[in-house]
C-alpha cells in the first residue's frame, strides 16, 4: 500500500508518520484490497484543549473511505482515525464476501 502524509500549517514529524503507518501496515495485512492512504494532519488552534486532527481517505475497490478526528494529539486522532475507516473497512469487507 502506498501511504502519502501531508502537514497542513505544521512541521513534518517522522515519529508521527512511522506511527500512524504501524497502523495502517495492520490494516493492510487485514484487509489486502487496500491500494492507497492518503493521511493530512492539521492544527485547529481554536479548538482547545483539542485541535489536533487526522483525516484519512484509505483508496479501496468502489467509493473511498475516509475518517477524521479531533483529539488531544496527533497519535490519539490518528489512531482514533484508523479506528473509523477499519470499521468501514470491516462493512466493505462484508458486503464483498456475500456477492
Amino acid at each position: 500500500m502506498e501511504t502519502n502524509f501531508e502537514y497542513v500549517g505544521i512541521q513534518k514529524s517522522e515519529a508521527l508518520e512511522e506511527y500512524t503507518q504501524n497502523k495502517l501496515d495492520k490494516l493492510e495485512v487485514k484487509y489486502d484490497f487496500i491500494v492507497r492512504a492518503e493521511v493530512h494532519f492539521k492544527r485547529e488552534e481554536n479548538q482547545d484543549p483539542k485541535g489536533y486532527i487526522c483525516n484519512i481517505k484509505l483508496s479501496v475497490p468502489g467509493p473511498q473511505l475516509f475518517a477524521q478526528s479531533n483529539e488531544d494529539s496527533y497519535e490519539a486522532a490518528a489512531a482514533e482515525s484508523v479506528r473509523d475507516v477499519e470499521k468501514q473497512l470491516q462493512k466493505l469487507k462484508s458486503k464483498m464476501s456475500t456477492r
